[in-house]
């Protein structure tokens, strides 16, 4: 068993969080996982993809329906449970979002991570991985991107949040060596479970490439649009550096288990394959694994994004022992059994949940 054994999982029910769940709880740590369900789908009773997850784990989860703004509530979690670490997912997500209501966003990702800070601080609590993002890096000056890319240029607010975290981060480290943080900047996720039983809810708003596609496959939208043809790049669309969301999920394990063995400070780490593909090269390589075809709609580029990114994770395998495992053809394969298997998303819930709310079954 490692030494943590109380891992709080902060957007424990959304879509990365919840796969990076499974692996906690089959890695044999107790995991707490909150969620507000801004992103993820879910109610007071509790949450449809961690009911998956326990399915999946045959274990069960305690769960909490909190909200990081609301400190008090995250210091009565913290008073209930001996929390070991944090893995720190919470946040908004969207790119284009961000740039129209960048208020809501420093709001909720920064006092948000504030508030979670200070209530770890106040429970003696110093580990923590930290959910970060590609996005930081801004407009690429070389590629493939390693960790000593500059940070700071970044062309939307989304990123700029994650970037300021980051920040945050260090001041924190350099003013208090109990702190033992890894920040893992993520490039694209995609993918699902290979269960077919949880995945990126179709229910909810979203903005990402590979649901948009399945729903045009499954007939449920007529088109994919496509921010801009007109990119410097081989086929004009955007490149970006797609992993599989369990490739996520075992490097923020990957992650924990350095934590576990060596007090770090504060280290950052890339997660990505190391190879770009574009827009149009995704779109026809699902195309070809799911037998459908997806009509495109260009459109106008996309304020905030950029041209072309992917990553060097070197770094990670040769400290983490973490490289991505799954293939282009393996996560589009993998989103569309989830999206065949639940083409209107998580099932209405109709049995009573095994999944602990409130720290009672």
């Amino acid at each position: 068993m490692p030494k943590f054994k109380t891992i709080l999982v902060t957007g424990g029910a959304g879509y990365i969080g919840s796969h990076c769940v499974i692996d906690l709880v089959n890695e044999g740590y107790d995991v707490i996982a909150i969620d507000n369900f801004a992103n993820a789908v879910g109610d007071d009773e509790g949450s449809p993809a961690l009911r998956k997850a326990e399915e999946i784990t045959g274990k069960k989860i305690t769960f909490y329906k909190a909200d990081l703004l609301d400190k008090p509530q995250i210091n009565e979690i913290f008073d209930k449970h001996e929390i070991d670490c944090v893995i720190h997912f919470a946040a908004l997500k969207a790119v284009g979002e961000s740039m129209q209501q960048p208020l809501l966003y420093y709001q909720n990702n920064l006092l948000g991570m504030l508030n979670l800070l200070e209530v770890m601080r106040s429970h003696s609590c110093y580990q923590m991985v930290f959910s970060s993002s590609c996005t930081v890096y801004g407009e690429p000056e070389t590629l493939p991107i390693t960790e000593t890319h500059p940070t700071g240029s970044i062309t939307n607010v989304y990123g700029r949040t994650k970037y300021f975290i980051e920040e945050m981060l260090k001041d924190l480290n350099t003013a208090d060596k109990n702190w033992n943080i890894i920040s893992l900047r993520y490039f694209n996720p995609v993918g699902a479970h290979p269960s077919g039983l949880i995945g990126e809810d179709p229910t909810k708003e979203f903005t990402n490439l590979m649901p948009f596609m399945a729903q045009v496959a499954l007939g449920k939208k007529p088109v994919l649009t496509v921010f801009g043809n007109d990119y410097n790049t081989p086929d004009g669309t955007g490149i970006r550096d797609y992993i599989h969301v369990m490739d996520l999920a075992s490097g923020h394990v990957a992650a924990l288990n350095l934590l576990n063995d060596n007090h770090i400070g504060l280290k950052v780490y890339n997660l990505g394959t190391g190879k770009g593909v574009s827009v149009k090269e995704l779109v026809t390589v699902f195309e070809r694994v799911t037998g459908t075809k997806i009509p495109l709609k260009y459109v106008d580029r996309r304020l905030g994004d950029i041209t072309a990114m992917w990553a060097d994770a070197s770094l990670a395998k040769e400290e983490l022992g973490w490289c991505a495992r799954y293939s282009i053809e393996e996560m589009c394969t993998d989103f569309w059994r989830w999206q065949t298997m639940n083409p209107n998303g998580y099932p209405k819930k109709n049995v009573k949940s095994s999944v602990i709310m409130n720290g009672t079954s």
